[in-house]
């Protein structure tokens, strides 16, 4: 958990890890030099919880990221569950992502739905997922390891729903920095990468949404086109949208670079490096196409016999929005 003069929820949220069907075995609390009474409360906590509770307080003020960076460093258990200041965990949160990693050596990475909730815990009617955009379709293809391109879109997984296995954690550590996402899309694409990443549908955690949140999910709808036919509407709506070219390719280098310097034991990730570099190589083609409409026409046809339109971008849609935006 990390926490920064969050002491008006803290203290919820360390009752509902308390209450966890399945106890932590242990609670690792980094505070980055909060100013409220937030590490009281921390204190306060620790002295009548029945796990041991480790609060670190950083020397300076980190930052979200980094301080979840450390906080993951100093965990000594198997598997790690992230944890934010604000949220409620449903009491069978621990026990049914245990489960979740109990069913395959494969599974890297789990993690759930949520129920979104405002500053005073009331229900906004809305499922994280639903929120994010995460839908049937890429669901199915995180179950079936093929989520990289899914996962190169930032927003897919929430940290605060998150654990992994620690023994891949040194792939994920430390947290490149610049990145045009935070640490739990970087964690969740690198894990991805080498294992599987595994969602669980039913809602495990209170996800509390605020004016005073530090981070919080992007909301994005759903990919359009695809390898069927393009409607005017599909092709109307890929004109208008902007093509992030540069954050994805920030994202993917910094993940193919990670991946090539580290390797974890008893993981591969030489099908997932090919991937990174195929998509890499589409989205360059894709980003040097000249301006002047009738020169494009080359490049785009290139990238359609090749089928990478239809792979690693939104197919036919993607093609027409590149001829003719």
């Amino acid at each position: 958990m990390c926490t920064y003069n969050g002491a008006r929820f803290v203290g919820g949220q360390l009752e509902s890890i308390a209450a966890q069907t399945r106890a932590p075995d242990e609670l690792v609390v980094c505070d980055d030099r909060s100013s409220d009474e937030t590490v009281s409360v921390v204190e306060g906590f620790a002295r009548e919880a029945p796990f041991p509770v480790r609060l670190q307080v950083n020397e300076r003020n980190l930052g979200s990221t980094k301080n979840f960076e450390r906080a993951i460093s100093l965990c000594t258990g198997d598997l790690i569950a992230l944890s934010d200041q604000d949220d409620v965990w449903l009491t069978r949160k621990l026990a049914r992502l245990e489960e979740e990693f109990s069913r395959s050596p494969s599974v890297g990475l789990v993690f759930s739905d949520a129920d979104v909730v405002d500053d005073e815990g009331r229900a906004c009617g809305r499922r994280l997922w639903e929120t994010v955009g995460l839908g049937r379709s890429e669901r199915e293809r995180l179950r079936a390891g093929r989520s990289i391109g899914d996962l190169l879109k930032g927003s897919t997984v929430t940290g605060a729903t998150m654990a992994l296995r620690a023994s891949l954690r040194a792939l994920a550590l430390p947290f490149p920095e610049d990145l045009p996402f935070i640490h739990d899309a970087w964690m969740a694409l690198v894990v991805a990468c080498v294992a599987r990443v595994s969602p669980v549908e039913e809602p495990l955690v209170l996800y509390r949404r605020h004016a005073a949140q530090q981070v919080g999910p992007l909301e994005r709808t759903s990919s359009v086109g695809g390898l069927g036919a393009v409607t005017s509407g599909e092709a109307r709506e890929a004109l208008r949208r902007e093509n992030p070219y540069d954050a994805t390719l920030a994202f993917a280098r910094a993940a193919r670079r990670r991946l090539s310097e580290k390797r974890v034991e008893g993981f591969d990730a030489e099908e997932a490096l090919a991937e990174l570099g195929a998509r890499i190589a589409h989205l360059e083609a894709r980003r040097a196409l000249p301006r002047a409409r009738l020169r494009r026409a080359p490049g785009v046809l290139r990238e359609l016999l090749t089928l990478r339109y239809h792979r690693y971008s939104n197919g036919v849609a993607s093609a027409a929005k590149d001829l003719l935006s």
